[in-house]
């Protein structure tokens, strides 16, 4: 660790996941200076990881938490205090999966860190302005008025990342766009961007919906797991486990969610594979012009996330598909080294179409920068 770095300058992120914590430290200019991944879900364990890596640098002068849902009334990312530690735990049913374990790591930092500011960074954040015409379920009014069951959308974090990037490779302001953005990883969905705001999302009430995912369904008919419950008896536990975590890419290929293996299995002739790989490029196609209908023209398709950001045979069947958006294929493909150091690059053929960007994933960037614009409105 550098000894020039001021704790005053430090930013500690963390970004706890279902099944998975990155840790990172942000010196002053939004740099990380060190970090620390766990490829497994916090657990009992988390307090003592913390604790370790806290030991090796300086201590932070805030620490930013990734939580998915903010529910109903956290609709802007904020400081933790009691009551909105209140406000979370009643989110938490909303997305259990992923909200319960970032509860324990904002509850085990805020043990190891008391005398410094804790934030809450919010993925629904980003779609607090979408319009009704967008947030809106046809369904009956006390479902949408007392049980508060709406669109929120997630994702929003890599959102606001990825329009200020691609704002900068376009030269143009964020605030005049209209881009769609997809984000494809591990949870996938897309966005429209008017005007540097959220005006549809393809993900819902929780990260469940829209898109064909890795191992999450993405939409089904809601009929269908009516049918499941009344026909073959499945409880509501069981539906969610399998839409959760034995469906999308995984439960389509028999094999893996990772779209690295489904390529691979492809090219050597695995039809599972194939029939996956095609579903999956259906999807975003769909979503991805669901999305451009929001929009009054399209100035850029955006990718981003894991499988957006180092999956070009992926990048390249979506846009070859969607011509009817302007969109063409022949996509160049930058190195990834190239890609890190850019963090952005329109990866279209001049004149061909509408500019497609590749943005490198920046979440934990993001959730540093949100977290010192909160403690300046404090």
């Amino acid at each position: 660790m550098d000894p020039s770095v001021s704790s005053r300058e430090c930013v500690l992120v963390l970004d706890a996941g279902s099944s998975s914590l990155h840790i990172t430290l942000f010196g002053a200019d939004n740099t990380p200076i060190a970090s620390h991944d766990a490829e497994r879900p916090p657990g009992p364990e988390t307090m003592e990881e913390l604790r370790g890596f806290l030991a090796t640098v300086p201590t932070p002068s805030a620490v930013g938490h990734r939580l998915v849902h903010g529910g109903p009334r956290l609709t802007e990312h904020t400081l933790i205090d009691g009551p909105v530690r209140a406000l979370l735990e009643e989110a938490a049913p909303l997305s259990p999966l992923h909200m319960r374990p970032a509860l324990a790591v904002v509850d085990a930092a805020g043990v190891l860190l008391p005398d410094i500011p804790h934030v809450a960074c919010f993925d629904t954040a980003f779609h607090a302005e979408l319009p009704p015409a967008a947030y809106e379920y046809a369904i009956p009014e006390q479902w949408r008025v007392q049980y508060g069951l709406r669109r929120y959308g997630f994702h929003g974090l890599s959102y606001s990342w990825s329009l200020a990037r691609t704002a900068d490779v376009l030269d143009r302001p964020s605030g005049a766009l209209h881009v769609v953005i997809a984000h494809l990883g591990g949870g996938c969905s897309a966005c429209a961007v008017r005007n540097g705001r959220s005006v549809d999302t393809t993900m819902g009430l929780t990260p469940l919906e829209g898109l064909v995912m890795s191992r999450r369904s993405g939409s089904i008919d809601p009929g269908a797991l009516v049918w499941l419950q009344r026909q073959h008896g499945l409880s509501a536990k069981e539906i969610e486990e399998a839409l959760q975590r034995h469906s999308g890419l995984l439960g389509l290929s028999g094999t893996s969610g990772d779209t690295r293996d489904l390529v691979r299995a492809r090219a050597e002739g695995d039809a599972s594979a194939q029939g996956a790989l095609a579903a999956f490029v259906h999807s975003c196609c769909r979503g991805i012009a669901a999305m451009a209908a929001s929009l009054d023209h399209l100035d850029a398709l955006v990718f981003t996330g894991e499988i957006g950001e180092d999956q070009p045979e992926v990048r390249e069947e979506i846009c070859t598909r969607l011509s009817v958006l302007g969109v063409r294929g022949g996509l160049s493909v930058p190195s990834e080294q190239e890609l890190r150091e850019v963090g952005a690059r329109r990866i279209d053929a001049p004149g061909t179409g509408a500019p497609i960007i590749v943005v490198t994933t920046g979440e934990t960037q993001q959730i540093a920068a949100e977290t010192r614009r909160a403690l300046i409105r404090r």
